[in-house]
């Protein structure tokens, strides 16, 4: 069996999108000719891979096994490709990146020489906000984010893992108790990071208990729940990497640390809908993978 990159890459689109025509006119392709594409890959593979109805498609069980591997081999070909064009001296231009302030700050920002080093025929410019800024309209060339993603247009590349704990200051828990099970949360001041207090908590893959919490400090900066926990302020939710050096100075103490946080975080490269990638785009981006590869916190 010979699979068609095209043909994986627009099947990719289309689970991503929910809609046959919106992918195929990323590929150039009418909706009857983006339909075509599919089903013929459909009978290439004898089985269903979407649900049809009229307003939408959503992947079979068939469809979710084959988009895990149609991402492996989608980047194992992309990887195969900067191998064999990309060299150092090849690779040039400006290159425009976007990324959250914490995030960019700790984890971007002390790699940036050694990536100049490596591509001296490159200039980094890097936008540190903590607002999701339109990486198309403000021409971007990448965006590093960490989260989970809604489906759109762009296109992404997950880099690594992003695994998140509750955390607190041993003053707190002194004063305010310790927290036993997740429902303990309910009675506790907690930080939470923007406009909902929802968290969902999971230990050995039982069934996810759901807890709404609150507390007398709400925050849309996430440095500011990093503060505030530090302060005593209460119990916050926070990425690994964001909080590991205070944890492991005994500054903060991880609550509850044997349920994961849902729903599971990644961290992406995500980039415009063009079908050619820039030399500079695929050096940062792999760059940056091998980084995030060797961190134990991410």
């Amino acid at each position: 069996m010979v699979f068609d990159l095209k043909s994986l890459e627009l099947f990719q689109r289309v689970s991503a999108l929910g809609a046959i025509g919106r992918a195929g006119a990323e590929f150039g392709l009418s909706p009857t000719a983006a339909t075509q594409r599919i089903q013929a890959l459909e009978e290439e593979l004898g089985v269903k891979l979407f649900n049809r109805t009229t307003r939408a498609v959503a992947l079979t069980p068939d469809g979710e096994l084959l988009l895990d591997h149609a991402r492996t081999i989608l980047e194992a070909a992309e990887d195969a490709r900067t191998a064999l064009s990309a060299s150092h001296e090849n690779v040039s231009g400006l290159l425009r990146v976007t990324a959250s302030a914490s995030f960019g700050r700790t984890q971007i920002v002390p790699h940036v020489g050694e990536f100049l080093d490596l591509h001296p025929n490159i200039s980094l410019s890097l936008y540190l906000s903590d607002t999701i800024v339109d990486i198309v309209d403000q021409g971007f060339d990448l965006a590093i984010r960490v989260g989970t993603l809604t489906s759109s247009s762009l296109l992404a590349r997950k880099l690594a893992d992003n695994p998140r704990v509750l955390v607190a200051s041993p003053s707190y828990l002194k004063r305010a108790g310790d927290v036993m099970t997740p429902k303990d949360l309910k009675s506790h001041s907690c930080i939470v990071l923007g406009s909902t207090g929802n968290w969902t908590l999971q230990k050995d893959a039982e069934q996810d208990i759901k807890v709404r919490v609150s507390g007398a400090f709400t925050t849309n900066y996430g440095e500011a729940v990093t503060d505030a926990v530090l302060q005593g302020v209460g119990i916050g939710l926070k990425s690994l990497w964001d909080v590991s050096q205070n944890l492991a100075s005994g500054r903060m103490t991880r609550v509850l640390p044997d349920y994961r946080i849902l729903p599971d975080w990644k961290i992406w490269a995500v980039r415009p809908p063009h079908r050619v990638v820039p030399a500079r785009v695929k050096a940062f981006t792999h760059f940056l993978e091998g980084k995030f590869k060797g961190n134990d916190l991410i």
